[in-house]
């Protein structure tokens, strides 16, 4: 069977600095694929790697094409679509006026029936269509970055630390709405996490970066159940 994303001794850093010691994993089309670890394990570096953002070796093939040394804009049109850390939105546009920064690369004459489809999956951006992204709470603007992802129509998404700095009912209400966009859509989501209980109730499979290496595997319910796992790597 082959992967829509395959990585195998994936290496990446920054600088002299390698993070990632040779990641061997996969992404198979409509699954919620989430990596934890601690601070510092890689998480971070490993959607940066996949995304074009750092430089990277080893291989990584995405839909049958290899896609290790593009560039980011090509990485997006290959329909790999990334949400860093910190959102991202662009602060002084409108709500729609991000979304429609996120269809830019598109052609066809569906970026507005797309915007409404993102509307009623996220009602608040709709209440705020008109409003400055950067005025709008933090939850409010991941939601905005996510939409503004999907506005390309990607086959992947990836996101990076969708709870960090968000209140405990704002992060469930993200991590559901992104379940229904992996449901309804299909969408194929690769997520890192540092709330790895909320993490792996919507995840298919995980894994468990451990300086630089993937030091745990399997299926989300198997990783959740694991005392070892869990005390060693998750945290709780």
């Amino acid at each position: 069977m082959s992967h829509l994303l395959e990585a195998r001794a994936l290496t990446g850093g920054y600088g002299p600095v390698q993070v990632l010691r040779g990641l061997d994993f996969h992404v198979d089309a409509g699954e919620v694929v989430v990596i934890l670890g601690a601070n510092g394990a890689g998480k971070t570096t490993t959607l940066r790697a996949l995304s074009g953002m750092i430089p990277a070796r080893g291989e990584v093939v995405f839909d049958g094409r290899s896609i290790i040394g593009r560039r980011p804009e090509a990485i997006v049109r290959f329909g790999i679509a990334h949400v860093p850390q910190g959102r991202g939105t662009i602060a002084d546009l409108t709500v729609e006026e991000n979304l429609r920064v996120g269809a830019i690369i598109r052609r066809d004459r569906e970026v507005g029936a797309d915007i409404d489809r993102w509307y009623e999956m996220f009602p608040r951006l709709a209440e705020r269509r008109d409003q400055a992204a950067g005025s709008m709470s933090g939850g409010e603007q991941q939601m905005l970055a996510i939409a503004r992802a999907l506005m390309c129509r990607p086959r992947l998404l990836l996101l990076d630390e969708p709870s960090l700095g968000l209140a405990p009912l704002v992060t469930r209400e993200v991590f559901e709405r992104l379940a229904h966009v992996n449901r309804e859509l299909g969408t194929t989501v690769l997520v890192v996490e540092q709330n790895a209980n909320l993490a792996l109730e919507i995840a298919d499979r995980g894994y468990v970066l451990e300086a630089g290496l993937i030091a745990a595997s399997g299926r989300a319910d198997e990783l959740a159940s694991d005392e070892s796992v869990r005390k060693a790597y998750l945290g709780y």
